[in-house]
């Protein structure tokens, strides 16, 4: 958190100077502790790398702790839009986070990009990851060509867990699939056995786990150690160096859907995402090492900031209330925009923006993420 301090000490002293009016203010909720460090703390390394000035304006970046708790990231919300006054808000990567400063974000009509595939209608927020309904039409293509008939579910209990079985539900139905068995569990649940043993017994051919990061190992994990053949399939939520490095050699072969951002040399040079994608992985890898999907979202925030801010500037200043409903503007016309996690497109009525040729099929081979072809 001293990276995070020292943004904080250099924003108050710029307040205090009188200068916050011509900068750019954003406040930043990321699980820096708990379950979802393994998300926040490689997008933290990515803001270290976030432009220091866009379109003229000094940034400010604050980032805090929600220490994956949705309360702190309500409170850490309520603080950017009532002692920060800042422009805009990043956060959180856990959907549950998320979701809980939405409407905190939205009484303050403040734009916040979410880093995580959080619901809701909020006409002030926007999501920088792919919605789940464009990841589940990637792996229900993917299914296919395996000849996938039956599908079992274990997911978390949360609103990450809920927006994926809606999304591969009709989509799964459509293709002529059947979800045999549907099973929950908490984050912070240290085991799954009962829940292993249900779907291992009614034995679909394959089985999607819908959790994150670190979290994402141990139900696979119980899986195969109840002897289950099938294929296993992760969201993007897995798309993490943590999921081989807690599940060893035993996950090799999983299915991961994922965005372009970390496979950036693997795509054909065709892929719109290629160059950005490997713009962004070289950089973070020489100052980090490998980076994980949530690093990229930090790092399309910058691209959207870039391109959006020059336009809301034509109607206001930085600091006032019309420069954040113009930034809110700016991102809904700005247009196709190439981020290193695909083409987004936001819109006045999608503000999901990315399209069904997003999603990527990865597969864990020798420990490392490959494009199924």
């Amino acid at each position: 958190m001293k990276f995070a301090r020292t943004l904080v000490t250099a924003a108050v002293a710029l307040l205090a100077a009188g200068s916050a009016l011509a900068d750019l203010n954003i406040g930043v909720s990321l699980s820096l502790t708990g379950p979802g460090s393994g998300l926040g703390l490689p997008m933290q390394n990515q803001f270290k790398l976030f432009p220091k000035e866009i379109a003229g304006e000094k940034v400010n970046l604050i980032i805090l702790d929600d220490a994956s708790d949705p309360g702190k990231g309500v409170s850490n919300t309520r603080r950017f839009v009532t002692e920060d006054k800042v422009d805009l808000i990043i956060g959180s990567c856990l959907t549950p986070v998320a979701a809980a400063m939405t409407p905190v974000a939205a009484e303050a009509k403040t734009v916040q990009l979410a880093a995580s595939p959080v619901g809701g209608d909020s006409p002030w927020l926007f999501r920088l990851p792919q919605g789940n309904d464009v990841m589940a039409h990637a792996m229900v293509e993917h299914m296919k060509k395996h000849n996938i008939k039956t599908i079992g579910f274990l997911g978390y209990t949360d609103a990450y867990g809920e927006l994926w079985l809606k999304a591969l539900t009709p989509l799964a139905e459509k293709a002529g699939m059947k979800i045999v068995a549907t099973e929950r569990f908490q984050r912070t649940d240290t085991s799954v056995t009962p829940q292993a043993l249900k779907l291992t017994s009614a034995n679909p051919d394959a089985i999607l786990v819908v959790a994150s990061g670190s979290g994402a190992a141990m139900p696979e994990l119980a899986i195969l150690e109840r002897g289950y053949k099938g294929k296993i399939y992760q969201t993007h939520a897995a798309a993490t160096g943590d999921l081989m490095r807690i599940g060893g050699k035993a996950v090799d072969g999983t299915y991961v859907v994922s965005g372009p951002a970390v496979v950036g040399a693997q795509l054909p040079d065709s892929h719109p995402s290629k160059k950005t994608a490997m713009d962004f992985y070289s950089n973070y890898e020489k100052n980090f090492g490998a980076p994980n999907q949530f690093a990229g979202h930090s790092y399309d925030a910058a691209i959207a900031l870039q391109k959006a801010v020059p336009i809301a500037k034509q109607k206001a200043k930085p600091g006032t209330p019309e420069f954040r409903a113009a930034l809110r503007d700016a991102f809904e016309t700005m247009g196709r925009t190439v981020f290193a996690h695909g083409v987004m497109n936001w819109t006045k009525d999608d503000h999901w923006g990315y399209t069904n040729e997003t999603g990527v099929m990865l597969k864990v081979v020798d420990g490392k993420f490959v494009v199924e072809k």
